[in-house]
């Protein structure tokens, strides 16, 4: 008996100590430290931090646990991809300034994913990888849906004042850099899916040629990366699912999407996944983390990523 209980205690331990050490390899190694940094570039009516939280919720910590060195960018809240993206190339070479490395990996989510591409299309040698998180990458229907809209319309004016003064209040809660530099009708004009065709003109690399397929893992040196999730709901705690809800009432093509990008339109390069059980905003864990319970966790997803960057030597 006695003999019994001690091989018993043996397993007991010897299982807690490879439970832990999985725990403490995961969470507490160098499972996400990256050869360059990784910046986060947020979408439309983004931000860094307001109020102490964050729009990427508790995505830095997690990757930063495992030894990335991470930064939080942040462009104009509404406004074209072009101009988002000289804003965010700023950045970029303030990084590589304070940190001595000589590229950053980017990750942009939502309208935050043409923006890193425009980065890359401009200055590839100072990014080895761009990831896209429901990037617009071929445009989204919402905005074409909002674009019917007639121009020069009552309607389109106080659409676009609303939107404007929203996005300047964004600004001015995390920090006022870009009150002013709020543009309504450019944003909107910017994520069609006319505007995504034209812009993928520009800036090809990457973008899947055929309607729902992948693109080219490597162009110019930078590898491409995409990820998305295809459920508008996913937590009924989470009063915020009713944005991502009524969003994906105005998609007729892509019935599978997030609420605010289709699925297909999410594809870029290497697609890690397409059909995550999660919503627009749970890609960046929000609302505070409610996503779903019976799906990968967000944070273990951005986790992966950065293991799979640091694997391939980036």
């Amino acid at each position: 008996m006695n003999n019994k209980k001690s091989l018993l205690a043996f397993f007991t331990v010897a299982t807690l100590s490879l439970s832990s050490s999985a725990h403490a390899s995961f969470f507490n190694s160098n499972y996400t430290k990256t050869q360059y940094p990784i910046v986060l570039g947020h979408g439309l009516l983004g931000f860094d931090y307001i109020v102490g939280i964050g729009y990427w919720f508790n995505v830095p910590s997690a990757l930063r646990q495992g030894g990335a060195d991470v930064h939080i960018a942040e462009m104009s809240q509404i406004n074209n991809t072009e101009f988002r993206g000289e804003q965010l190339l700023a950045q970029v070479e303030e990084i590589i300034a304070i940190t001595g490395k000589s590229k950053v990996n980017l990750i942009g989510h939502s309208h935050g994913g043409p923006t890193v591409r425009y980065v890359a299309g401009v200055r590839p040698d100072l990014v080895p990888s761009i990831t896209t998180i429901a990037g617009a990458n071929k445009g989204s229907e919402l905005a074409d849906f909002v674009r019917r809209v007639p121009e020069g319309s009552t309607s389109e004016a106080i659409i676009a004042t609303l939107s404007q003064a929203l996005g300047a209040t964004i600004s001015l809660l995390s920090g006022g850099a870009n009150i002013s530099n709020q543009d309504a009708r450019a944003a909107v004009g910017s994520l069609t899916t006319d505007a995504a065709l034209l812009f993928n003109q520009r800036f090809p690399d990457g973008v899947p040629v055929s309607a729902c397929g992948e693109g080219d893992y490597s162009v110019n040196g930078v590898r491409y990366y995409s990820w998305s999730g295809t459920s508008p709901s996913t937590n009924l705690a989470d009063i915020s699912d009713l944005i991502t809800v009524i969003g994906s009432k105005t998609f007729t093509r892509e019935k599978q999407n997030d609420g605010l990008v289709g699925r297909c339109s999410s594809h870029l390069g290497m697609v890690i996944r397409d059909n995550y059980r999660i919503n627009h905003l749970d890609e960046v864990n929000h609302a505070l983390g409610l996503t779903n319970l019976f799906e990968t966790n967000p944070l273990t997803v951005y986790r992966q990523q950065a293991n799979r960057l640091k694997l391939a030597g980036l």
